[in-house]
């Protein structure tokens, strides 16, 4: 048994499992599914994210299934009009990494193939169920009652953690009345005005959609995000309707809106819906680590996917937590507690933006009218985020 146990196979897990490894510190990888499948669709990885890849020596493997956009194009849905863009093809001259998109899969694959077995043991099919502690002294059991004694433990299990609910005990995370409705397409399929390779994003009163080019510009990802006052509880990516329903539900959110966002949204044959839920943002150090335990990616600082930085966090955070336990290898726990104390201000600061921008992408009336004549007057400005981009954790 290594000295360090990770639950959770995903994206934060993997990232965590790497940066351990590349610190020469081996671990061991709980992961619940019979086989690791990335869920979801299309992902945004700004500079402060490829940043960490790069230097991670996935930079060949990353441009390889990834899109480098050119731009970011804000529009609005109502008219159709674009309000302004902010490029993205020179990130890299200004913030020091590239920005990128490609789809959650490939990146969960690519992470998956640069660790070494020799660092790293994972166990599929294995779900932490319980977790001990007695006076510091860990002990986690799985769904067979099999226990193991790790030193430390680090939670990176998603929404729904178990490990948070088991040392944490602060309840679950909250319906927000959120939806997103997600969807792939072949590039094929689309007027050739819409194959640009941009993110580009419509924004209307209560919902905004979002669309952009993954695995080597082949497909385009889509998402149209809508609040609403549906109180749906049901986790996971897929909600229990009939792909009738959830199309009728897309096509009444997008009433009204201009026919250019129809003509990208119309060869659409099948739409998934997720529920989208969140927790208050983090208050402090504790909030992350505990003892020997410690929390990383969504099971510590779920937030709304309105910065795109969801995973870039889980990135970030597993870069610093293996730099601490590098550091402290005789006080693991006060690595953890360094861990925490670097992370859970930023990762504050980035769930306030996000549910910030899910404001302004919804903002109707006046409001809507601010935004719109800020953007027509200082796109590249307001839309470019220096704080968030150009910061390291290397």
């Amino acid at each position: 048994m290594a000295d360090t146990l990770i639950a959770g196979g995903g994206i934060g897990g993997l990232a965590a499992a790497l940066a351990l490894q590349r610190q020469g510190v081996s671990c061991e990888l709980w992961e619940q599914a019979p086989a690791l499948t990335e869920v979801g669709a299309g992902i945004q990885m700004g500079p402060n994210v490829t940043r960490i890849l790069n230097a991670w020596g996935l930079t060949d493997a990353l441009m390889a299934v990834a899109v480098q956009p050119s731009a970011l194009v804000s529009c609005d849905a109502i008219s159709g009009r674009e309000l302004g863009r902010l490029p993205l093809h020179d990130m890299a001259q200004r913030h020091g990494a590239p920005y990128l998109t490609l789809h959650r899969a490939d990146l969960q694959s690519l992470l998956q193939a640069a660790i070494d077995p020799a660092r790293v043991t994972m166990h599929l099919n294995r779900k932490l169920n319980r977790v001990h502690m007695n006076e510091g002294r860990l002990r986690v059991s799985d769904e067979a009652q099999q226990s193991v004694q790790p030193q430390l433990l680090v939670g990176a299990d998603g929404l729904w953690s178990q490990v948070r609910a088991e040392v944490w005990q602060d309840g679950a995370a909250q319906p927000t009345g959120h939806w997103a409705y997600r969807s792939l397409l072949p590039m094929g399929l689309l007027p050739k005005r819409w194959r640009e390779p941009v993110v580009q994003v419509w924004m209307a009163p209560g919902l905004h959609a979002v669309h952009y080019p993954v695995r080597r510009g082949e497909w385009l990802n889509v998402v149209v995000l809508v609040e609403s006052t549906d109180p749906s509880n049901q986790p996971g990516w897929d909600v229990a309707r009939s792909p009738d329903a959830i199309q009728a539900d897309v096509m009444r959110a997008l009433r009204g809106l201009c026919h250019e966002l129809h003509d990208v949204l119309r060869p659409v044959e099948q739409w998934r819906a997720w529920s989208l839920f969140a927790r208050p943002s983090l208050r402090g150090s504790n909030d992350m680590a505990r003892g020997p335990v410690a929390l990383l990616g969504d099971a510590a600082h779920p937030m709304l996917p309105y910065l795109a930085q969801g995973a870039g966090m889980a990135i970030e955070d597993a870069q610093v937590l293996a730099h601490c336990l590098s550091a402290q290898p005789i006080a693991p726990e006060a690595a953890l507690q360094d861990y925490a104390q670097r992370r859970w201000a930023r990762n504050a600061r980035v769930q306030n933006a996000a549910r910030r921008n899910g404001r302004i992408f919804h903002a109707q009336g006046l409001m809507a009218w601010a935004r719109n004549t800020a953007l027509r007057l200082a796109a590249p400005q307001l839309m470019d985020q220096p704080w968030l981009y150009a910061h390291s954790v290397l």
